[in-house]
């Protein structure tokens, strides 16, 4: 059997070590010695995609951000769905984690950072919302671990009230917000759904096909109807 082999590393705001490994035809990156994403483990990353732009695959010309690369599969899955005149906002906090996709990843995904649609800023998601009044046509948020974050907790002010409510007002009109988690968490979905009466809860497998299904994905809107 062979052993994984670290690949590179990097030090989270937090101080907490991510470090990325190969083993075999796959990859992990670990958050202090815990898997954080596994690259055949990734069905529930476009599943969010395909929840959050479901109603975008006629626009014309939608724009979408997503929060946290991770490893591109929620990218790739999202310019699949989206036409040629679609714009993709991706904000991730940290620099390695894009050099990572761009250096070791970008096999996995057929290289969607090249993609001309994509626009990344090296920011955090959360910047970005504010600064974002009626921009865009869905928000994709796959940051940290979902509402409990486990890498850096700053990343939890946008599962706070006040974070749901700027992530909402980021949002064009019938706007859709697409959450990520590794688990269900019934208080994050109660202020969810004091903010807006029209939330969705999916829960989501982490490989496709698979019976058990581990992850959940919260959809909500910004207006009347349903996401």
């Amino acid at each position: 059997m062979k052993l994984k082999t670290q690949i590179a590393s990097t030090t989270a705001p937090d101080g907490s070590q991510l470090v990325l490994f190969r083993h075999q035809d796959d990859y992990i990156i670990t958050v202090d010695r815990h898997d954080l994403m596994v690259s055949r483990a990734h069905e529930s990353e476009h599943e969010l995609a395909r929840l959050g732009c479901a109603h975008l695959t006629t626009h014309p010309s939608p724009k979408v951000l997503i929060g946290g690369l991770g490893m591109g599969y929620t990218l790739r899955q999202a310019l699949d769905l989206l036409s040629p005149h679609a714009t993709v906002v991706v904000a991730e906090l940290l620099p390695e984690i894009v050099r990572w996709n761009r250096e070791y990843l970008g096999n996995l995904n057929n290289h969607p950072l090249a993609d001309a649609r994509v626009a990344l800023q090296l920011d955090d998601v959360a910047n970005v919302i504010h600064n974002s009044s009626g921009c865009f046509d869905a928000i994709l948020l796959d940051v940290d671990n979902g509402p409990e974050a486990i890498t850096d907790c700053r990343n939890n002010q946008l599962y706070t009230p006040e974070g749901i409510r700027a992530s909402l007002r980021a949002l064009r009109p019938n706007g859709c917000l697409a959450i990520w988690s590794a688990f269900d968490d019934p208080d994050f979905e109660r202020r969810l759904r004091r903010e807006t009466a029209h939330v969705r809860c999916t829960p989501a497998a982490a490989y496709k096909g698979a019976k058990t299904r581990h992850c959940c994905i919260w959809t909500a809107v910004n207006a009347k109807g349903k996401p």
